[in-house]
């Protein structure tokens, strides 16, 4: 399964994606317009090891509910995660077996040389 999660109104995701290109045999999934589901979220946590890394504590939520206050746990992460698209880390780029979490440029840039080795 080859298949990047992203968010179609976020400029940085619209950026990565064009660097990306071509997409060829990828599948795009806007989490917005369809939430990442509990089934795709463990796909992704066998694959990056722990809901922690797949969250994003830069979402304006996180912020707004005073979370970096508490000690969350992976089902807290989890249920986060499932519960607003905006506490999934991205864009999120599984490659061949392989995910990539995140806009740094060296995750970025793996990416791209996986996806056109």
């Amino acid at each position: 399964m080859n298949k990047i999660y992203f968010l179609s109104s976020c400029d940085t995701c619209k950026r990565i994606l064009k660097e990306l290109e071509p997409l060829d045999g990828i599948e795009l999934q806007d989490i917005k317009t369809s939430p990442v589901t509990e089934e795709e979220l463990r796909q992704l946590y066998d694959l990056a090891g722990s809901y922690e890394s797949l969250f994003s504590k830069r979402a304006r939520m996180y912020k707004e509910r005073n979370l970096k206050e508490k000690s969350l746990g992976e089902s807290e992460y989890k249920n986060l995660i499932l519960e607003h698209y905006t506490f999934l880390k991205r864009p999120v780029m599984v490659i061949e077996g392989e995910i990539f979490i995140g806009n740094s440029k060296n995750t970025v840039q793996a990416a791209k040389e996986k996806l056109h080795h």
